[in-house]
């Protein structure tokens, strides 16, 4: 099978660390221009010396907290490259979890926070990109959330709730815009080795009194491979959810999360 990417342009959010990196790496392993987006210029840049021929590569920064903001950033990129038709033939929508804690005693201003961060800004670049994709008649949408989709997590109130609307948006999107060739997908990352795992396993820790590491093996008992995921496990599903091969997969949730949801 060959995932083959050349002359597709890629927009992967997120991605200075953990899942957004890795995929940002694989996707241009596989041929695509990739533009890193993310609110750290000098982790921008690092990044970016660490893909296959930098040159051919870029990176806006921006955002998340300011949906408006960063669409206006998107357009002004699109339209000041030298191409004559330039654009995204593949968004990769990720960005970092909310804090955890229970869903009754969060703030009103957590569900707000995320709301924006997760649903808006993924729309609103939604909107930017689209465009193009429907006039290519190839466009990838791929939504990097979470299991709890599925089966809502203990101890993760905000997200959860968030999650399921990104999910909900994400199916109907893919009802809307399938006729165009363009797909959108979710992929539903299982406990992986990221910065958010790290925090997660020191609250765990903080709340049971484990150590951090007695924490970490609780929760990898949980997962049938008895293991955590490697960003770049997640971000082989991407690259293939973002190719022609997957061209008539459109509006699920993939999980990824080595057997640990309980439903199908």
């Amino acid at each position: 099978m060959n995932l083959n990417l050349n002359n597709k342009n890629a927009l992967v959010c997120g991605s200075t660390a953990g899942i957004g990196k890795a995929t940002a790496i694989q996707l241009a392993n596989e041929g695509a221009k990739v533009t890193l987006i993310a609110r750290n210029e000098d982790k921008l840049k690092q990044v970016l010396s660490e893909l296959p021929n930098p040159e051919n590569h870029s990176y806006i920064v921006a955002d998340f907290s300011n949906p408006e903001e960063l669409g206006l950033k998107v357009a002004f990129f699109i339209k000041n490259r030298h191409e004559e038709d330039f654009g995204f033939h593949i968004l990769v929508n990720n960005s970092g979890g909310p804090k955890g804690g229970p869903v009754f005693s969060a703030q009103l201003d957590e569900f707000e926070n995320a709301f924006t961060q997760h649903l808006k800004c993924n729309h609103i670049l939604v909107q930017t990109v689209a465009p193009f994709m429907k006039r290519e008649g190839y466009g990838r949408i791929i939504n990097v959330i979470s299991t709890s989709v599925k089966q809502p997590l203990d101890g993760l109130g905000v997200s959860n709730t968030i999650r399921g609307a990104v999910a909900n948006w994400s199916k109907t999107l893919a009802n809307e815009l399938g006729q165009y060739g363009i797909t959108v997908n979710n992929v539903l990352p299982g406990a992986t080795g990221t910065e958010r795992l790290t925090e997660i396993i020191k609250n765990k820790s903080a709340k049971t009194g484990m150590s951090e590491d007695e924490a970490a093996n609780d929760m990898m008992q949980a997962v049938p491979a008895k293991r955590f995921a490697k960003p770049e496990e997640l971000a082989y599903a991407i690259t293939f959810l973002a190719s022609e091969c997957a061209s008539y997969i459109n509006g699920i949730n993939l999980p990824v999360d080595g057997g640990r949801t309980k439903s199908l």
